[in-house]
């Protein structure tokens, strides 16, 4: 049977991500409204259901909303809001007892309007929702012998847990995020280096010629 021994030396990643959608109201709204949108944020991993170690997701709203903070205790770990304004939620996630950490914070700011045209190249369609996604990591440094085994028996050890293929599909809710994207995310920042450096070499080739030509001149 596994233990609370803590295993040295050992880290597990759980990739996640938190996203809002967000599309304007229609109708009419009551006269003492002035919300713009309807958006729903949520938590998701890209194992599928996390509810094998998360107890539960605290969403910390602005203070302007009523009870602004909310906890759902059960998958899918999101909440639907009205509203106007964008703003930061802090997103506290809580895993089960068992597991033996500490509570994780994440931050996702809600996004209402694309600030940018439809991927097509046409303006943004008024009936497609508006989505943020933001990749993260939540890492578990030296687990309990008992929660790797958790970890372990729901593919989470040994797996980036990402897609392979970048998602061509049409459905707005599935993430961006892919072995993929990262690779190529990578390659952009490696092409980006190498014209850092070859602008630095050439800088100081320049300036070493300069020098040589004042050397000459005196």
């Amino acid at each position: 049977m596994a233990s609370n021994k803590r295993m040295k030396g050992v880290s597990v990643t759980l990739p996640v991500y938190t996203y809002n959608f967000a599309t304007p109201l229609t109708g009419k709204k009551s006269n003492d409204s002035d919300h713009t949108h309807k958006w729903s944020v949520g938590f998701k991993g890209f194992h599928g259901d996390l509810s094998f170690c998360i107890k539960k997701v605290v969403f910390r709203l602005h203070d302007t909303y009523p009870n602004p903070v909310r906890t759902i205790e059960q998958p899918p770990f999101e909440l639907q809001e009205t509203g106007w304004g964008e703003f930061e939620v802090l997103v506290k996630v809580y895993f089960h007892p068992s597991a033996n950490e500490k509570a994780a914070q994440l931050y996702h700011h809600i996004r209402l309007h694309p600030y940018q045209d439809d991927p097509s190249g046409g303006p943004w369609p008024k009936d497609k929702p508006v989505t943020c996604f933001l990749y993260d990591e939540l890492v578990f440094n030296e687990p309990t012998e008992a929660f790797y085994q958790i970890l372990a028996d729901n593919n989470v050890v040994g797996s980036s847990g990402l897609p392979l293929r970048k998602y061509t599909g049409k459905d707005y809710a599935v993430p961006p995020f892919s072995v993929q994207m990262e690779q190529e995310e990578l390659d952009r920042l490696e092409k980006a280096q190498r014209e850092v450096n070859q602008q630095i070499l050439q800088l100081r080739q320049r300036r070493l010629a300069l020098e040589q030509e004042k050397v000459s001149t005196n």
